[in-house]
């Protein structure tokens, strides 16, 4: 696990979220932690290391 920071696309605040490398492929929805809009994110890990992330708002 390791600390990753990321801007809420909502409210444009920087955050903190702890990500699993020992899942190399990841999509899953969250609250942002400053607004509470959901934020669909999709995370991909090669040998350990992080080689994408996104984080988008999902219109409501």
């Amino acid at each position: 696990m390791f600390e990753h920071f990321y801007t809420c696309p909502y409210c444009w605040e920087t955050v903190s979220l702890m990500l699993d490398s020992s899942i190399p492929s990841q999509q899953y929805i969250e609250d942002c932690e400053v607004c509470c809009n959901p934020i669909q994110f999709a995370i991909e890990f090669r040998a350990g290391e992080l080689h994408s992330f996104s984080a988008i708002s999902i219109e409501q």
